[in-house]
C-alpha cells in the first residue's frame, strides 16, 4: 500500500514548541483534522473509480487510525482499510489492484492523486487547528 509523508513547515513547528506539556494532548487533534481532509479526498477519488455495481464495502472500510507516538517521539496517523472483508478477502489487496492494476486490468489510481490534491488543504487545516488550540491556552 502507498505511504505518504508530509514535512511540517518551520513556522508550524515553532508554534508546536510553545505548547509545552500540552503537546501530547493537542498534536493528535491537529493530526486528526489533517487526516480527515486527506481521507475525504481518498474516499471521493475511490468512489469515482469503483464500478456502479460494487458492494461499497471497500469505500466503507476506509478509515483513520488514532494518533500514536512512535519510538522516535513522532506522532502519526494512518489512513487505510479495515480488514478483513465480509467474504474473507483483503481490502488492501483490492485497493492495490485498483491503484496499480493487474494483468488485464488497467490501473485506476485514487491514492496518489488524493495525496497531491489534498496536501495544501491538509497543511492549512492542521495549521488552523493548531492555532485554535494554541489560542485556547
Amino acid at each position: 500500500m502507498a505511504k505518504s509523508t508530509f514535512k511540517m513547515p518551520e513556522d508550524f513547528l515553532l508554534k508546536v514548541s510553545r505548547l509545552g506539556s500540552k503537546t501530547d494532548e493537542i498534536l493528535p487533534k491537529v493530526l486528526q483534522a489533517g487526516a480527515e481532509v486527506v481521507e475525504s479526498k481518498i474516499k471521493s477519488n475511490l468512489q469515482a473509480v469503483v464500478s456502479d455495481n460494487s458492494t461499497g464495502e471497500l469505500v466503507s472500510s476506509l478509515g483513520i487510525s488514532s494518533a500514536k507516538q512512535d519510538k522516535d517521539g513522532n506522532f502519526n496517523v494512518k489512513i487505510g482499510f479495515s480488514e478483513p472483508r465480509k467474504d474473507g478477502g483483503s481490502n488492501a489487496m483490492i485497493a492495490n489492484i485498483l491503484e496499480y492494476g493487474k494483468s488485464g486490468q488497467q490501473p485506476k489510481p485514487f491514492l496518489k492523486s488524493a495525496k497531491s490534491k489534498s496536501k495544501k488543504e491538509c497543511i492549512d487545516t492542521m495549521v488552523n487547528a493548531l492555532e485554535n488550540e494554541v489560542n485556547k491556552l
